[in-house]
């Protein structure tokens, strides 16, 4: 059975609205369903993260910024991601204080735009979710994308399952895990969903090649709201 919508089963704070919308999401209801017009990125799979306050809100939302993650602590303003096999991670703090949203595909992952988002929410005590993403099973890569974690962390070597010569199977959730934990950030939930396996419900450019894109979006509860 498909599904058009997840929402986080996570340990964030209530004030933090989040869903991740599906292959099949009506854009009519998503439209409905937020309390603005989002932040949306121009994302090139790099580190960068976009800050969002009230002297560049306006212009943010005509011109998306080149990056890959955004923070915001404004009360009502959207932040969103798309993917489609990469990763969607939302961050908070417990306190409920500022949001963020990341996209980390294997090279942003290893560049550190999970690290640099961390920086940005300059906040104690986060959560974070990984939406869904390819699976452990699913994500064939080669020799590139072993050496470029394994000899940056050789604990990383765990997560890739030898395929065949110079082949190996990546868990991209598990390596997010480890590199948010070496961060600080150990209340990591998610990482369930494979978007690879269930072509019913998610978009998947590893298993398509020419496909659309899903998106996550975040924002924080108005305080007359809670």
């Amino acid at each position: 059975m498909s599904v058009d919508r997840v929402v986080p089963d996570w340990r964030g704070p209530r004030r933090v609205h989040a869903f991740f919308s599906a292959r099949h999401a009506d854009a009519d209801a998503v439209h409905a369903a937020l309390p603005g017009e989002p932040v949306r990125l121009w994302q090139v799979h790099g580190r960068e993260v976009s800050i969002v306050d009230n002297a560049n809100l306006d212009r943010l939302r005509t011109a998306p910024p080149q990056a890959d993650a955004a923070v915001t602590r404004l009360p009502g303003v959207v932040l969103s991601v798309r993917t489609a096999d990469c990763l969607p991670v939302l961050f908070a703090d417990r306190a409920g204080t500022v949001v963020g949203v990341a996209h980390a595909g294997w090279r942003g992952l290893a560049t550190g735009v999970l690290e640099a988002t961390i920086a940005a929410l300059a906040a104690h005590d986060l959560v974070a979710w990984i939406g869904p993403c390819i699976g452990p099973r699913a994500f064939e890569v080669g020799r590139d994308v072993h050496d470029v974690y394994c000899r940056a962390d050789e604990e990383n070597v765990r997560h890739f399952a030898p395929l065949r010569e110079g082949k190996w199977l990546a868990d991209l959730p598990a390596l997010a895990r480890r590199r948010l934990a070496a961060a600080g950030v150990h209340a990591v939930d998610g990482g369930t969903w494979c978007t690879y396996s269930d072509p019913a419900s998610f978009h998947s450019y590893r298993r398509d090649g020419t496909t659309g894109r899903m998106a996550l979006y975040a924002w924080l509860a108005p305080d007359a709201l809670l």
